[in-house]
């Protein structure tokens, strides 16, 4: 049975066709640094709340929440990058926030 190859699904971004998720991501935060300074402030929260772990994408939805009308653009796909950036900025979150090996640079 022949196998079809599908690259062109709808929503199936490749390389070619426009900016990456982390150029999408740096113009996010860009516009809206609020965003990073609202995470921060939930990691802060749980941990002093006795949180051993938080998730980034628990930290989105409870942002969400937070700001139903204020968090247009959003991505899921960014839950990775803003992890490594708290975690740049506070290495004694490193154990607290879990991130995986990144696929691409």
């Amino acid at each position: 049975m022949p196998t079809t190859i599908q690259d062109r699904l709808p929503g199936l971004r490749l390389p070619q066709d426009g900016p990456s998720i982390t150029d999408q991501f740096r113009a996010f935060d860009g516009q809206h640094p609020w965003v990073y300074r609202a995470l921060e402030q939930l990691v802060t929260e749980r941990l002093g709340q006795g949180a051993t772990r938080v998730g980034m994408k628990a930290l989105f939805e409870a942002l969400r929440w937070r700001h139903p009308h204020g968090v247009k653009g959003l991505n899921n796909n960014y839950t990775a990058l803003y992890a490594r950036q708290l975690i740049a900025a506070h290495p004694h979150w490193a154990g607290a926030i879990e991130t995986r090996r990144r696929r691409s640079p």
